[in-house]
């Protein structure tokens, strides 16, 4: 196993995941103050969930012996609209998963990691799948009443 790899995809997924969960969080926030409460329950989960998985990653590395560093990240957009977010995550989804896959071919001898890193991607993958079908449905019924739905 190519310890130092692993530690490698480690640190880039706990800077740039923690970072994701806590746009989602301020996201969450920004929606709720607009009326969008179910919107605001999702992104809250969501957020939750990427900060379970920057533990978990957090832990792998410390028990590699890595040294866990906190590194600056690009600042991120917020939207008041939640159809432009939805738009911008979705994308964002489908490049991290694609990366994601190219980060575990070069960790495939790392079984832990490499499970750690398929439960994230199953987890990023249904995140993604949701967005799909959000964007679906508001081409379909329209967009006021997808924000109707979500404010209820």
């Amino acid at each position: 196993m190519e310890k130092e790899k692993s530690i490698e995809a480690l640190q880039f997924f706990i800077t740039n995941l923690n970072a994701q969960s806590f746009q989602h969080k301020l996201q969450a926030k920004i929606f709720g103050s607009l009326g969008f409460k179910k919107l605001e329950a999702k992104y809250l989960e969501h957020a939750e969930e990427e900060a379970g998985f920057v533990d978990q990653f957090i832990g792998r590395l410390l028990d590699l012996g890595g040294e866990l560093k906190q590194e600056a990240v690009q600042a991120q957009t917020l939207y008041q609209n939640p159809i432009e977010f939805l738009k911008a995550d979705y994308q964002v989804s489908v490049q991290g998963i694609e990366f994601l896959r190219k980060c575990m071919d070069g960790i495939k001898d790392d079984l832990t990691t490499f499970d750690m890193m398929k439960e994230y991607l199953k987890d990023e993958e249904e995140d993604m799948y949701w967005s799909e079908e959000q964007l679906g449905l508001i081409e379909c019924i329209g967009e006021k009443p997808w924000l109707v739905k979500t404010a209820l």
